[in-house]
């Protein structure tokens, strides 16, 4: 299977670029290029979270004041756009393969910035919902953000390279609702949509300043097949077991939202500790998230893809066992920087393994099917976690073991990885 690490090695410095291309980047531009996507995810990301944490209460102004009609407008609102954007992110990688990285990264941005600065002027849930379905038509930055880091990065840095965007989209996300909160006090949650949009726009003068499109080696004609490409890669076991375990491991990582204070309430807990304690577990998770994903390119070079991923699982089950063995907060949160490192190291691990499998001809391409099953997982999670606890808490821990033991099985038995670095 053709690899991504030899025909599409940037081109010197200096040396012209093929006619119609841009401006043929140095080995050094890969990592203001690094800045570039990272401080855009970053941005992003935050701006996002700035209000969705917000969402059921802006439903409320709205004039919605039955408890569960908001519950379901919200839920609804939420899930919709990772649901669309999953479908739709491998035809945009097509695109981002054909016309650059860059273009579609400021197309996807241009459009939060509408659509987010248009939810100021909503009237009914109804309306939250169609833009929020609009988002997701037009979203997917997220993952070609990845791709674009991957691309840029030399080879021996990529799982780097992919695990700082990845920190960026975890840090954002725990810095939003509390800058959110602060704003929606000043100039009410209406308004607050516009600070959002404000940060999509400073996201797109990131990529637009700094990010430089690498200009690759021309294949040679019949090598130029990049719908065969696809295909290919799809009928590849090795493809699927990364998507499969990016799809698991990010299912597993947000199956706790929806449960944890209602776990943590049934311990006996006061509503004001178990408050502050599924708040601080939640942080530690994303620290240790952070650290896993820092740690996966020293992971790489100790041992293969495969047993990376799969020892991140297995470090993702010990945690969740010892998380429910545990009564006190302190060895709660050790038992969740634990569950969060394996996490963050395997999904590291499982985009770099996919990264380096795909043809250079539909990198994005490649990316695209890596992050729909990333946001697969992140749309069905919460609603199979919220439905098999209305039964029983523990069914949800029971699902995510049973998926992290089956995802590290046949990540050991199936994936062939090249050796390490």
């Amino acid at each position: 299977m053709t690899r991504a690490g030899g025909g599409d090695r940037p081109l010197p410095a200096g040396r012209a670029a093929a006619p119609g291309q841009p401006p043929v980047a140095g080995r050094r531009a890969w990592r203001r290029n690094q800045i570039a996507v990272t401080a855009a995810s970053f941005i992003g990301f935050t701006g996002f979270t700035l209000v969705m944490p917000f969402l059921p209460a802006y439903i409320q102004q709205l004039g919605v004041q039955d408890v569960g009609e908001v519950a379901l407008w919200a839920g609804l609102s939420l899930g919709v756009t990772p649901a669309v954007t999953a479908a739709l992110s491998p035809f945009w990688g097509r695109l981002a393969d054909r016309f650059g990285r860059k273009l579609m990264v400021e197309r996807s941005l241009l459009s939060f910035v509408i659509v987010m600065s248009a939810m100021a002027y909503v009237t009914r849930a109804w309306h939250i919902f169609a833009l929020r379905a609009v988002q997701g038509v037009f979203a997917g930055y997220g993952g070609l953000t990845l791709a674009m880091a991957a691309e840029s990065a030399p080879r021996d840095r990529m799982a780097t390279a992919i695990g700082l965007v990845q920190t960026a989209q975890r840090l954002g996300p725990a810095l939003g609702p509390v800058i959110g909160g602060v704003v929606a006090e000043i100039v009410g949650i209406r308004h607050a949509f516009f600070v959002t949009a404000g940060f999509y726009a400073a996201a797109l003068a990131v990529v637009f300043l700094l990010y430089e499109d690498p200009v690759r080696e021309q294949p040679r004609r019949e090598e130029v097949r990049p719908a065969g490409d696809v295909r290919t890669l799809l009928r590849t076991p090795e493809f699927r077991v990364m998507m499969a375990s990016i799809f698991v491991l990010t299912f597993v990582d947000r199956s706790f939202a929806p449960i944890l204070p209602l776990y943590l309430a049934g311990g006996g807990r006061a509503v004001r500790e178990t408050v502050l304690l599924s708040g601080v577990l939640f942080s530690v998770a994303a620290g240790g998230a952070v650290v896993g994903n820092q740690a996966c390119e020293w992971l790489l070079r100790k041992a293969a893809a495969a047993r990376v991923i799969a020892g991140g699982a297995i470090a993702t089950a010990v945690g969740l066992l010892w998380f429910l063995w545990a009564s006190h907060g302190a060895a709660m949160s050790a038992a969740l920087l634990l569950f969060g490192a394996g996490a963050g190291a395997a999904i590291t691990a499982a985009y770099t393994a996919g990264g380096r499998a795909v043809p250079a001809a539909a990198h994005a391409t490649g990316f695209g099917f890596l992050t729909g099953a990333s946001l697969a997982g992140l749309a069905l999670s919460p609603v199979l976690a919220g439905i098999l606890g209305t039964g029983n808490l523990l069914a949800v821990f029971a699902v995510d073991l049973a998926l992290l033991a089956a995802i590290a099985a046949v990540t050991l038995r199936r994936t062939s990885s090249p050796a390490p670095s």
